[in-house]
Parts: structure tokens; sequence; C-alpha cells
């Protein structure tokens, strides 16, 4: 691999606009812990969402955006977009629909897949579904990966 020189300022610009537009679940349940003003919305459609989900999400699919949201989420309010996970595109489809109609707007890298995957609290239609930190994603015994 060749790693071409680029300008340092190009580097922190392009760097710095990623952390602007994107959060991981590390971040998300950090921000629901402390108490961060902010709503979680899911994606997905209805089938995924009863399967399992972020406990405080919402529950919007993007094609429900353009008209729910507005009724739904005070615009000064910041919105975090997640779906399934990295092979899935839809948290940045449902991003663009927010960024949109003027709210702020971050995408939830990972998706639900890490958030499960990183153990952080999921149910589904029928309760809490419990689930171990799977050693791939998240250090087993500390509260982040310090990264």
């Amino acid at each position: 691999m060749t790693i071409t020189a680029l300008p340092t300022d190009l580097l922190i610009s392009h760097f710095a606009g990623k952390l602007s537009f994107e959060t991981d679940a590390s971040d998300v349940h950090a921000d629901q812990e402390s108490g961060a003003a902010f709503v979680l919305v899911d994606s997905r459609g209805q089938a995924a969402w009863s399967q399992g989900r972020i406990v405080g999400a919402m529950h919007m699919p993007t094609a429900e955006i353009a008209d729910r949201a507005p009724r739904e989420i005070p615009l000064h309010v910041p919105v975090v977009t997640y779906c399934w996970g990295p092979g899935c595109n839809g948290s940045t489809r449902a991003a663009l629909e927010f960024a949109k109609l003027g709210y702020r707007v971050k995408e939830m890298i990972g998706g639900f897949e890490y958030w499960a995957r990183e153990g952080y609290p999921v149910e589904d239609d029928h309760g809490p579904v419990l689930r171990a930190k799977d050693p791939l994603t998240a250090p087993l015994d500390a509260i982040t990966c310090d990264c």
C-alpha cells in the first residue's frame, strides 16, 4: 500500500468533518447515560424494529421522516440516526432526510449491530434482550475502549 502525502490542513479538515457527521455506539450510550438532549432515531422498517432495537430509540422509518419529524421532534433538538449496521446505508439516507428539514443530525456508525455487539441495552416487542459483549467489538473488562 502506498500512502500519498497529503497536506496536513486537508487531512485535518477531512477527519474533523467525519467527526462532525458521525458518532458511534459508545458515544451515543455515554450521551444517553449523561442525560444529553437528543433523539435517537431507528430508521428501519417495522419488522426490524419489532425484532430488536436500542432502548430509548424512536421508531421513524426513513420514508416517514419528512411527514412525521416536524410534528414529533422539535427542530432545535439534535438527532442521531441508525439502521442495521455497517453494511447498510439506511442511517445515511435517514440523516439526509433530517438534514433536508434543517435538523442538526449525526449518523451512528456501526448501527444496531454494533450497539448490540458492544453490549448496550436492547429490547424487542417482548421486553429487554440480554446480550453479552462481543470481545471483537468491545473490551470485556472496561467501560470504554479509550479510543
